[in-house]
């Protein structure tokens, strides 16, 4: 199998009444370093639905190089497909700690409804390092867990920042 012959991206579907699209690409932006060169699988790349969003996209490009002082190397594409990633690489982080894996395996015994699973995502993302110690705290009853997997939630928190 040859690795190079896809881009591993996420897909967003948000709703503009509560982020704007250029919000989303300061999200983008400050996410990683886009003055690096990647390989094929992990470069740094914009997919755009229309007219609009490529000037935006150029437009906010532009402006990351101005503030950078050096080169981007950001592709800015025509969205064409999304092509969801095998079931192993779904949830990562989640199923690397067997004891939310198993939960949300007893939860989800279907591997597509665990994909589709908004707690879940927020699990995986948490697991993951990302968000807030307030954050996961606000969100704990409301992932599906039980007592078990609400102590472990309640022990990743400690590693994240308070806010």
């Amino acid at each position: 199998m040859n690795l190079a012959d896809h881009t591993e991206t996420v897909q967003l579907d948000y709703d503009p009444a509560v982020i704007s699209y250029p919000a989303l690409l300061e999200i983008f932006w400050a996410g990683h370093d886009p003055s690096l060169r990647k390989t094929t699988q992990y470069k740094s790349v914009i997919f755009y639905h229309n007219e609009q969003q490529r000037l935006k996209a150029v437009a906010s490009m532009q402006e990351q190089e101005r503030k950078l002082g050096r080169k981007v190397y950001t592709e800015i594409a025509p969205y064409r497909a999304f092509y969801l990633a095998e079931d192993y690489h779904q949830k990562y982080y989640l199923r690397q700690n067997s004891l939310l894996a198993a939960e949300y395996a007893a939860i989800y015994p279907q591997t597509s409804r665990l994909v589709n699973s908004t707690a879940a995502a927020r699990v995986n993302g948490f697991a993951g390092g990302n968000g807030t110690r307030a954050g996961l705290q606000a969100q704990i009853d409301l992932l599906g867990l039980n007592d078990q997997g609400k102590d472990e939630l309640s022990r990743i928190s400690r590693r994240l920042p308070d806010n």
